[in-house]
């Protein structure tokens, strides 16, 4: 039995919870290094008729921003994906927060790099921190693309005074070094006025379905990174790109081979795609819920079906407790898509 979704979600219809408990697997998979300040990611994988989903709101998040999860989640596994309009995807590499002596452990989990994404602006860390990481890959890197990711982690002065000290270094652009659209536009006006020539990228400031228009209209960045599921899934983030009508990067949320695939569809369905895609997290897994996992191969991610492993399902399974609390939250995010709050 399923239920229409309301105007708020016209593209899918909901299962019923019966339908959606009985698809789920909860899995707990441990992290070669800390990121986003965890060691282990929680994710609900859901086995739909049409494939695997991925539904994984960070724990943190409340009700109402899960619910766009979910309503990804169920495009992917009883909807499906749009056609693609290119059969593989550019991939940069991620290179946590950590120091610059483990960074080259980092990249050699990735195949190639032709491009690098470096986290800085870490709580409890320096901008010295930052510089010798970014340092470090660049010489191990000297002909990649590198870009940083601050997580909106610095003030406006110390956004700028990062910036200069870290743009000798070549940065295709500094994804959200400051939080908000108005943090972003200042910050953008300031760094065009000294003439550091550092693109920005806008990323939490474009996790709601208004956001990206938003950025686009107060030309608070240069180009929008955007993920599938905050967004309610490939369909409604491909609108708005094109409402945005700024570049994009498709980036992941730490995603697990399944997740990752949504992501990868994203990336192929959009009309154009100049930048490489934040879609190799599935690297900085020590397990992953794929018996193959979807890793890029020479710097980019092919097309192709992921299905979870039902012996690894098993081996990574959730205490009996934390099925329970992503059940319940599965449900509740349910209602509230059936409810059309």
């Amino acid at each position: 039995m399923t239920e229409t979704v309301p105007a708020a979600f016209p593209d899918a219809e909901i299962p019923s919870a019966e339908e959606l408990a009985a698809r789920a697997h909860v899995v707990v998979l441990p992290l070669k290094v800390r990121f986003r300040g965890v060691v282990e990611r929680e994710v609900l994988l859901l086995d739909g008729p049409a494939g695997w989903a991925e539904f994984a709101p960070f724990t943190e998040y409340g009700d109402a921003e899960a619910a766009a999860w979910l309503r990804g989640a169920l495009e992917a596994g009883w909807q499906g994906y749009p056609d693609p309009v290119r059969t593989h995807v550019p991939v940069n590499a991620t290179v946590p927060a950590v120091p610059a002596s483990q960074v080259g452990r980092v990249l050699a989990a990735y195949d190639a790099a032709h491009t690098v994404k470096v986290k800085v602006a870490e709580a409890g860390q320096a901008l010295a921190d930052d510089v010798a990481r970014v340092a470090e890959v660049r010489r191990l890197l000297p002909g990649a693309a590198l870009r940083i990711d601050a997580n909106a982690g610095w003030t406006l002065d110390e956004a700028l005074e990062a910036l200069e000290a870290l743009a000798p270094y070549g940065l295709q652009y500094a994804e959200q070094p400051v939080a908000g659209i108005g943090g972003l536009r200042r910050l953008r006006a300031e760094l065009a006025r000294r003439g550091l020539g550092v693109p920005i990228a806008a990323d939490e400031s474009v996790r709601k379905e208004s956001d990206p228009l938003a950025v686009a209209r107060a030309e608070a960045a240069d180009l929008i990174v955007v993920k599938a599921p905050p967004l309610g899934g490939v369909r409604r983030a491909l609108r708005i790109v094109a409402e945005a009508g700024l570049p994009a990067v498709v980036s992941s949320a730490l995603d697990t081979s399944v997740g990752t695939r949504t992501g990868a569809a994203l990336a192929a369905a959009l009309p154009e795609l100049p930048y490489a895609c934040g879609l190799g997290t599935v690297s900085l897994f020590a397990a992953d819920v794929a018996a193959e996992p979807y890793v890029a191969r020479d710097g980019r991610l092919d097309l192709r079906t992921v299905a979870a492993d039902p012996e690894l399902l098993e081996r990574h399974a959730a205490d009996p407790a934390r099925r329970h609390w992503w059940l319940e939250r599965l449900l509740r995010c349910r209602e509230l898509l059936v409810s059309g709050t």
